[in-house]
């Protein structure tokens, strides 16, 4: 038989994915895949419910259906601060993954290098070799994930042709200053260089952390000469709570839209009518409903982390969005994976290994989600509670 393809020898199976698999066949309370427990917004099933029956049930536009796109254009002009044009910027995608896929395939040749923050969600790397490019991973420095400022110009002294910025970030909760992005941005001017962003968590930014203004999130493309230069990538799933309707989209200038478009034309036509058709509902939500989103966010979290404490558990303080890292090395060593499998057969809680997020070698960290309702953080907690225990009686 003919080999299969080569670029794809490294891959594995995606390890978030793996552990919901793993949680399902224990019964354990799954805070590794990042979806949420509870319902979305009821406007939102209503709208759903009523287009079910009307339609339209046929294509869309091929990069996103007219009245979606105006109703996203208004919404992220006005979060963004800048001119969005519906006819020359936006590009609806199959969920966010496709938007970061068709943006690294716009811009990266063969050949061409892509450098990417450590630790990073999974697919980022996988987009950079099914493009042809070569990643360059540039770490992040814990406690606080900062950069190091140095090795990063190094990196784009490597001419890479795009960074990739997760921002907030999944797995570390990091959330970018100012100075930071100010940072990027004038090397990604000074050497030439695309910004791909994935903001899907730009809503969740805790008014608690240090260095930024308080529950604001810094758009990439807002800061000066940024907007040309950068794809902005995000979705729907995280900030109405609708991760199964896979919409997701770009925001960037008009000549890498129309590259942006070809793309996802033939990667997969377009995204679901009727979802579309329905989500115009939310697009359309008062500020009030953000608000209130941050508020139950920064509830969840502090319940979490207060269920971590009790634990005896160390951790690192998330910024933003809804994971939080969590240092295992007392239990497993450097085993992260072997110690997510024990959790979740013998303690019933499901996390993911924070290996499958480093470049570098790190296996002590496990990473969690909050993005559950509260009766299913509290059992989680009560759970964890008795970590040491289960441990004590039959660790590995």
């Amino acid at each position: 038989m003919p080999e299969t393809s080569r670029r794809t020898a490294g891959f594995g199976e995606s390890v978030i994915r793996r552990m919901t698999r793993v949680a399902l066949e224990h019964g354990a309370i799954n805070l590794s895949q990042g979806f949420p427990d509870f319902d979305p917004p009821s406007e939102l099933t209503h709208a759903l419910a009523e287009t079910a029956t009307r339609g339209p049930h046929q294509y869309a536009i091929t990069w996103g259906a007219p009245n979606f796109r105006r109703a996203l254009a208004e919404k992220q002009q006005r979060c963004m601060g800048i001119p969005v044009d519906p006819e020359k910027n936006i590009t609806v995608t199959c969920g966010s993954t496709e938007a970061m896929m068709a943006a690294m395939m716009s811009v990266a040749n063969p050949g061409d290098k892509v450098i990417v923050f450590s630790p990073f969600y999974e697919n980022y790397g996988a987009d950079a070799i099914l493009s042809g490019a070569q990643p360059i991973y540039v770490p992040l420095l814990p406690p606080d994930f900062g950069f190091d400022r140095d090795l990063l110009r190094r990196a784009f002294a490597e001419h890479p042709k795009a960074l990739i910025l997760c921002n907030p970030s999944n797995p570390s909760g990091k959330v970018f200053s100012r100075l930071e992005l100010e940072y990027i941005a004038a090397l990604a001017e000074e050497f030439d260089a695309w910004v791909i962003t994935d903001e899907v968590y730009e809503h969740i930014v805790y008014a608690d952390r240090e260095g930024g203004s308080p529950g604001q999130h810094i758009y990439f493309a807002s800061l000066p000469g940024m907007a040309e230069r950068t794809i902005s990538c995000s979705s729907l799933s995280k900030t109405y709570s609708i991760t199964g309707w896979r919409l997701g989209y770009t925001i960037a200038g008009e000549k890498a839209t129309d590259t942006i478009r070809k793309v996802h034309d033939f990667l997969t036509v377009g995204a679901a009518a009727i979802l579309m058709e329905a989500a115009v509902t939310a697009l359309r939500f008062p500020q009030s409903y953000y608000d209130g989103l941050l508020a139950s966010y920064t509830g969840k979290r502090k319940l979490f982390l207060d269920a971590l404490d009790r634990a005896g558990l160390r951790y690192t303080r998330p910024q933003g969005a809804y994971y939080v890292l969590v240092d295992v090395s007392e239990f497993c060593g450097n085993d992260d994976t072997r110690f997510c499998e024990w959790l979740a057969k013998e303690v019933k809680v499901a996390a993911v290994p924070g290996s499958s997020f480093f470049h570098e070698p790190i296996n002590h960290l496990i990473r969690f989600h909050f993005a559950k309702r509260d009766e299913t953080l509290i059992a989680a907690g009560e759970r964890l509670a008795g970590l040491r225990d289960v441990w004590a009686k039959r660790g590995f």
